[in-house]
This record gives structure tokens, C-alpha cells and sequence, in this order.
């Protein structure tokens, strides 16, 4: 199965850090949400957990739909 190019540690660690920014959508090309998780602050915190957890379990996919997944 195919992967994404972008890296499971940097998407994970932006989720952590800025996540209720969005900037970790940004940075797996979703421009759309990225920009709705910054006007609500990552739907104020919900929305931020439910990636960081999605992430985590290798779910979370890019803008191509290719999945994030560790090595």
C-alpha cells in the first residue's frame, strides 16, 4: 500500500504543539480545515484530539488520501 510522503513524526509532533492552530493540516496540504481548525481553534480542542488520536493510530491521510503512517 502506498504512503504518503509526508513524515508521521513531523504531523504528529505539529498536532501536539500547535494542533489547535490547525498547522498540522497545513502541512499534509488540507487547506480547507486547516484554515477552519485556526477560525475555531481546532474546534476548541475536540477536533485537535480527535486527529492527534487519528494520527497516532495511522489513519490520519493527506490531501491525496495516502495515509500517515510510521515506518
Amino acid at each position: 500500500m502506498e504512503k504518503s510522503e509526508k513524515g508521521f513524526v513531523p504531523t504528529l509532533l505539529l498536532c501536539l504543539l500547535l494542533g489547535f492552530l490547525g498547522i498540522h493540516r497545513f502541512y499534509v496540504g488540507k487547506i480547507g480545515t486547516g484554515i477552519l481548525m485556526l477560525l475555531t481553534f481546532g474546534g476548541l480542542g475536540i477536533w485537535n484530539l480527535i486527529d492527534l488520536i487519528m494520527i497516532a493510530v495511522g489513519s490520519f491521510k493527506d490531501k491525496d488520501g495516502l495515509p500517515i503512517k510510521a515506518s
